[in-house]
């Protein structure tokens, strides 16, 4: 049986979806903290458990019988990150798991400038330690994120953001997918996969050329000093360890943390990743 934890989530739900179309529901289970939001995955056939990261004894019961787990990283930073990982991962070793897959990002890496690529790293440092098959998924950074940072750009035209550097902005759709694929062939990978990228590395620069060209309007791109967007950020009543995380992303495109384009994700769905303007274009004609 293969499990996937956050089955509710954005990314969780799409991979199970993906993952029906390849293998029979009977050998699919999922990890919820409510099964109630996964009524329809029930009547549909997939094993319904409820698991909470916070409850050891309720993850090894939704465990149990996988041959593979997917453990969909949480979102959570620093020690409370990696504490909810290791957790699940004692979990799947008491349960008995067969193989962990894990979500993990492209630039993840000890000294990484940003703080979720730091927990990705302690992440896999704890699968490698368990001894079992591992896979961690190095997915590319998730294009809904630069879809929100340009959210207010939307309505005045200006791109007011910290310094940054390209990024392979990369769509949900297609990391599901491909996940879904490595899953259904378990073998594929052993440890990190290459980085799982869209088909281009942008900067803001360049997505302010996109977004024109998608929407016929002018748009400008304006770098904002750090402590300047951090002060922005917390008069618009954004948490002071929000704001510090954001401006930790940008330090790190800066540092090319996020710019290798690799093809692998183009030959596990077999066909060419969405491009960031396909996703902006159709973000943006919701």
């Amino acid at each position: 049986m293969i499990i996937v934890t956050g089955a509710t989530g954005k990314l969780g739900r799409r991979i199970v979806e993906r993952l029906l179309d390849r293998v029979p529901a009977h050998r699919v289970g999922v990890s919820v903290r409510d099964p109630r939001k996964a009524q329809d995955l029930t009547d549909r056939s997939v094993r319904v458990r409820q698991g909470s990261f916070d409850d050891p004894a309720s993850l090894v019961h939704s465990f149990e019988g996988a041959e593979q787990l997917l453990l969909v990283s949480l979102d959570r930073t620093g020690e409370e990150c990696v504490t909810g990982h290791r957790t699940a991962i004692e979990a799947a070793e008491k349960a008995g798991v067969g193989r962990i897959l894990y979500t993990s990002q492209t630039g993840a890496a000890h000294d990484s400038r940003f703080q979720a690529c730091r927990d990705h790293a302690r992440t896999e440092d704890l699968l490698r330690a368990t001894g079992l098959p591992w896979t961690a998924l190095r997915n590319g950074f998730y294009a809904a994120s630069a879809l929100q940072f340009l959210e207010p750009a939307r309505h005045t035209g200006d791109i007011a953001l910290p310094a940054d550097g390209p990024v392979a902005w990369t769509g949900h759709d297609d990391l599901a997918e491909a996940t879904a694929a490595i899953l259904a062939d378990e073998s594929r990978f052993d440890g990190p996969t290459p980085p799982l990228t869209g088909p281009a590395a942008l900067d803001f620069d360049a997505v302010a050329e996109i977004a024109a060209q998608v929407t016929g309007r002018s748009f400008t791109r304006t770098v904002v000093a750090a402590d300047d967007f951090r002060e922005q950020a917390l008069a618009h009543g954004v948490p002071a360890p929000v704001a510090d995380l954001i401006l930790s992303i940008f330090a790190a495109a800066r540092n090319s943390e996020f710019a290798a384009v690799d093809p692998t994700l183009a030959d596990l769905i077999g066909r060419e990743p969405a491009t960031f303007r396909t996703l902006l274009a159709q973000a943006w004609a919701e």
